[in-house]
């Protein structure tokens, strides 16, 4: 994998993640300066993800983009906002770790 690609991805991600807790916390507050931080904050994840397609392809960006936010959002919903999983949910986020693991695996050239 090239680590280029996965500095982009991390990037993408904290910007993603920080989204996504100012939304929830906007739910809470109805300040609408936290959802314009929001909106901002997607709006700047997008333009990331433009360079992370251009660095692995889109597929894997974004295949890749929304595993790690499925399992990241899902920490910071437990240990952030008290949300729990039903066991089902708990065996399709597992499915996406293995997924996402089958996915950064070395390819071979053809």
């Amino acid at each position: 994998m090239n680590p280029t690609f996965l500095l982009w991805l991390a990037a993408a991600m904290v910007i993603f993640l920080s989204a996504a807790t100012a939304s929830r916390a906007y739910i809470f507050s109805s300040n609408v300066a936290v959802l314009i931080l929001s909106l901002a904050l997607y709006c700047v994840g997008n333009l990331v993800m433009v360079k992370l397609m251009r660095e692995g392809g889109m597929g894997l960006a974004i295949s890749a983009s929304s595993i790690v936010q499925l399992v990241m959002i899902n920490v910071i919903a437990f240990a952030v906002f008290g949300e729990r999983l039903t066991a089902v949910q708990m065996l399709g986020v597992a499915l996406g770790i293995v997924s996402m693991g089958l996915m950064l695996l070395p390819s071979a050239k053809a």
